[in-house]
């Protein structure tokens, strides 16, 4: 791969694009040494891309139904796959296509993860369940069952001693994988979380939604740090860069979306499918990310944008202070300027709303073709002064697919009444946020004066040995 040098922020650029599913792609993964990448399908199938061009792909047929979720055990050696079929198949991913197959669950199987020391997996299915299983043997160790409806995603933390969860019962919960117990639940209040995954410090979870926005929530604080309201369709999947800074969204609007952690604003607005983005993965280095779609199609793109200030970026990468703009009622112009460049001075204040990407995007092309086809030439849309929407206005008139999404049980409260509700838990939170943030600064000028005291004392203490001597 080309290591071509960048100068600030450069554009995500479509390196390559794969073709060979006669279906939905609903998962992707890449293996660690970037070498291959993985593709679960509503067409029953998963599928070996190889990087190099002149190796052929391979298909791995096995499933009797379609595959939801894929991923590549941390060594590369191993590759999961779970199933509508209600069984995890583990294939060693070569050309021989060997696997191991085992009944996980008593309906589908929608998602599989493995630790990140490679020795177990964890399952979440449609029988309201997560299960843990050793990999050497698929034997069951234990299950988790406090979800009351389908459990959509389940993923261990980056130091294996918890477990996040996702449930159309529209709560997240964190497991203490020892003890075994839920020792927290998050709460979705217009929609339920299709997606969620830990950041790579640990200390936070991101979690993709049908109402339309991503998440950010401090796993020990239990307050949610940002929310993002970008998208204009229901958000399907997310993948943090490995270095923490840079959050990359699938949404069934047809773009994926990429979120600066760092300044809490939306970085990028990428076209490239033709309708929903149903999955989306950066590489292991952060360097590549891979996105797959309704349209049966695979892409990887190369990011560039993480190349520029690395030396900054990546030494605040374990637990990046993940900033919280001011919620304001105002929406920042749109930037029609027909370039695509990156403005330093911009500052993450202001609502972002769901139509920054829904006028003059195609005036943003970065295509230099000047064509505007989806399929052939994916294009960029730079955000230039919009920020990430912390805010808790919660837009009442979801889309279609929301709707047709919602449990008959959302139907209980007046529309009018429900608005009003879930307008001030949204204040509540704001006011929660900015007395967490008071109480911050409190303690840093705690801190310092303290250290100031500490100084003077140390000098007193000085002249007066002088003196004496």
């Amino acid at each position: 791969m080309s290591g071509k040098m960048t100068s600030a922020l450069s554009d995500p650029t479509l390196e390559r694009h794969f073709k060979g599913h006669r279906d939905t792609v609903t998962s992707v993964d890449f293996s660690c040494n970037m070498k291959q990448i993985a593709t679960g399908s509503m067409d029953s199938c998963v599928m070996i891309w190889n990087m190099k061009p002149q190796m052929r792909a391979y298909r791995f047929d096995g499933h009797k139904d379609a595959v939801i979720s894929v991923q590549f055990s941390p060594s590369g050696h191993l590759l999961a796959s779970s199933s509508r079929d209600k069984t995890v198949r583990l294939w060693v991913p070569s050309m021989k296509a060997e696997s191991t197959v085992f009944r996980a669950h008593t309906a589908t199987v929608r998602s599989v993860n493995f630790s990140g020391d490679g020795q177990t997996l964890v399952t979440a299915s449609d029988d309201k369940t997560i299960k843990v299983w050793t990999v050497h043997r698929q034997k069951f160790i234990f299950s988790l069952n406090q979800h009351i409806n389908w459990v959509r995603c389940a993923k261990f933390s980056p130091d294996d001693r918890l477990i996040v969860s996702s449930s159309d019962d529209k709560t997240i919960k964190l497991w203490d994988k020892n003890s075994r117990e839920c020792i927290h639940s998050f709460y979705e209040h217009a929609g339920y979380a299709n997606h969620v995954d830990f950041h790579p410090s640990g200390t936070c979870i991101a979690a993709a939604s049908t109402d339309n926005s991503v998440k950010v929530w401090d796993i020990r604080s239990h307050k949610m740090l940002q929310h993002y309201q970008v998208h204009s369709g229901v958000v399907n999947s997310l993948s943090f860069h490995p270095a923490g800074n840079f959050l990359i969204t699938a949404s069934s609007d047809s773009t994926m979306k990429i979120l600066d952690l760092v300044e809490g604003k939306l970085l990028y607005t990428l076209h490239g499918h033709q309708g929903p983005v149903t999955c989306v993965a950066f590489s292991r280095t952060g360097e590549y990310f891979t996105s797959g779609g309704s349209d049966e199609q695979v892409m990887v793109w190369k990011s560039n944008f993480d190349e520029c200030g690395d030396t900054v970026r990546v030494q605040r990468s374990t637990a990046p202070s993940l900033q919280v703009p001011p919620a304001s009622s105002t929406t920042p112009p749109l930037n029609s300027h027909p370039s695509v460049h990156h403005d330093q001075a911009s500052a993450p204040t202001g609502l972002l709303n769901r139509q920054d990407s829904q006028t003059g995007v195609h005036t943003q092309s970065c295509s230099r073709s000047g064509s505007h086809s989806r399929a052939t030439h994916p294009h960029t849309h730079r955000n230039q002064s919009c920020s990430s929407s912390y805010t808790y206005q919660t837009q009442t008139q979801d889309s279609p697919q929301v709707q047709a999404q919602s449990h008959a049980s959302d139907g209980g409260a007046t529309p009018g009444l429900a608005s009003t509700l879930e307008h001030i838990i949204g204040q509540l939170d704001i006011l929660t946020q900015t007395v967490s943030i008071l109480e911050q600064r409190l303690t840093l000028t705690e801190d310092k004066l303290k250290e100031c005291l500490e100084n003077q004392m140390e000098i007193g203490l000085l002249l007066q040995r002088k003196e004496e001597a």
